[in-house]
C-alpha cells in the first residue's frame, strides 16, 4: 500500500441540485482520478455534511456503499474512507464490511479508521457519543478486533465496550488489507497509528506539521517501531484553477459562504484562517504544497477539491501538477 497522492471527495452539493445526478458526478470524478494516475479515492464517512464545508442538511452520502459503487466504476485507484467513524458501526460489522468492498474492488481496499467526532449526527440519529476518552477506549477496543479479523485470526474479546467469541471473517483476499488513522490528535491518534496503521494522514493545520512529525517520531519511539515503516500524507483543501484570479475568487466565494470574510482580517487573522488551504493556478499550489507540507517531512498528499472538483477536467490538472512532487519510490 502507498497513497502517495490521494483525491478526497468532501461535498455532494452540485449545481442544479439534482439527487439522481449526484452519484454519476461522484463516478465521473473517480473515473478521472484512476485514469490520471492518483494513488486513492477516499470519502468522508459522515451522515451530515460538515460545518467548514457547508450546512447539515445539504447532501452526504453513506461511504461504504458509494466505495461499493466506486470499486466497480475504477480499476486501478485505492478505495477508503477518510475516515471511518468507529461510533457508527460495531467493529466486527466494519470488519466484514471492508473486507467486502476488498473483494468487491479486486484487492484495493483500504480500512481508514477514526474515533468519530461530529456531536449533532450522534445527536439526532441516535448514535452514542460519551466523552473524549470514552470514543478513544472504544476505538482501542475496536482495533484489538478488526485489525485480527484482516489477518484470518478469530478475536475474542471482552471489553468495556465490545465483546466477540473467536469471531471469523471469511472470505479474505489478502491478510494484509492496510489500515490508515486519520487524525492529528499527537497522544492518543499518534499512538493507534503506530500500533496499528500502515499510513496516517495528518489533518491539522499546515504550519503544525513540524511539531505533529515530531509527536509521531515519538510514538513510534514508544510503540518500538521504525517511524520510517509509516507513510504519512496530508489531507489539504486545494482551491485550483488554471486561471489564478478566478482560482483566488473561488476561494473567497468559498470561504463567504461559511461566513469568513478575508478583506475584513489582518495578515496574522489570514494566516490562521487559510492555513490549510492551498489557493492559485496549478503551478502556484504546487509550490505552496511543497513548501508548506512535503519540504517539512510529509511523504504524500490527500487533496479536496471541494468548489470544482465535480468539474470535468478538474482531477486531471490537479493530479498533473501534484503527481510530480510525490513520485513513488
Amino acid at each position: 500500500m502507498s497513497i502517495r497522492l490521494g483525491y478526497q471527495i468532501p461535498n455532494f452539493s452540485y449545481p442544479g441540485g439534482d439527487p439522481a445526478r449526484i452519484v454519476p458526478t461522484v463516478v465521473q470524478q473517480a473515473r478521472e482520478a484512476d485514469a490520471a494516475g492518483v494513488d486513492a479515492v477516499l470519502v468522508m464517512d459522515h451522515f451530515y455534511q460538515l460545518p467548514g464545508i457547508g450546512d447539515p442538511d445539504q447532501p452526504m452520502l453513506e461511504a461504504y456503499t458509494l466505495l461499493g459503487a466506486l470499486a466497480t466504476a475504477t480499476e486501478r485507484v485505492q478505495l477508503s474512507t477518510l475516515v471511518t467513524g468507529n461510533t457508527y458501526r460495531n467493529p466486527t460489522l466494519l470488519a466484514k464490511v471492508v473486507t467486502t468492498l476488498d473483494l468487491v474492488s479486486g484487492g484495493r481496499a483500504v480500512l481508514g479508521i477514526g474515533a468519530g467526532w461530529f456531536e449533532l449526527e450522534h445527536q439526532q440519529l441516535g448514535f452514542e457519543f460519551g466523552t473524549f476518552t470514552d470514543r478513544f477506549n472504544r476505538l482501542d477496543e475496536a482495533l484489538r478486533i478488526i485489525e485480527p479479523m484482516l489477518r484470518g485470526q478469530r478475536p475474542t474479546v471482552s471489553g468495556d465496550w465490545y465483546r466477540t467469541e473467536g469471531a471469523m471473517n471469511e472470505p479474505r483476499l489478502r491478510d494484509d488489507l492496510p489500515i490508515l488513522i486519520g487524525g492529528g490528535g499527537e497522544r492518543k491518534t499518534f499512538k493507534f497509528a503506530a500500533r496499528h496503521a500502515a499510513h496516517l494522514n495528518l489533518i491539522c493545520n499546515a504550519s503544525d506539521i513540524p511539531q505533529k512529525l515530531e509527536a509521531l517520531e515519538a510514538r513510534c519511539a514508544e510503540e518500538g517501531r521504525d517511524r520510517s515503516t509509516l507513510e504519512t500524507s496530508y489531507l489539504a483543501f486545494v482551491m485550483m484553477d488554471e486561471d489564478g484570479d478566478a482560482a483566488r475568487a473561488m476561494h473567497r466565494d468559498f470561504l463567504g459562504s461559511r461566513g469568513v470574510d478575508l478583506d475584513a482580517m489582518d495578515d496574522d487573522q489570514r494566516r490562521v484562517a487559510t492555513d490549510r488551504q492551498f489557493v492559485g493556478t496549478p503551478d502556484e499550489v504546487a509550490g505552496q504544497l511543497k513548501e508548506r507540507v512535503l519540504d517539512r517531512g510529509v511523504d504524500g498528499l490527500v487533496v479536496n477539491m471541494v468548489a470544482n472538483g465535480h468539474v470535468p477536467g478538474a482531477v486531471t490538472m490537479m493530479a498533473d501538477a501534484l503527481a510530480p512532487l510525490v513520485p513513488r519510490a
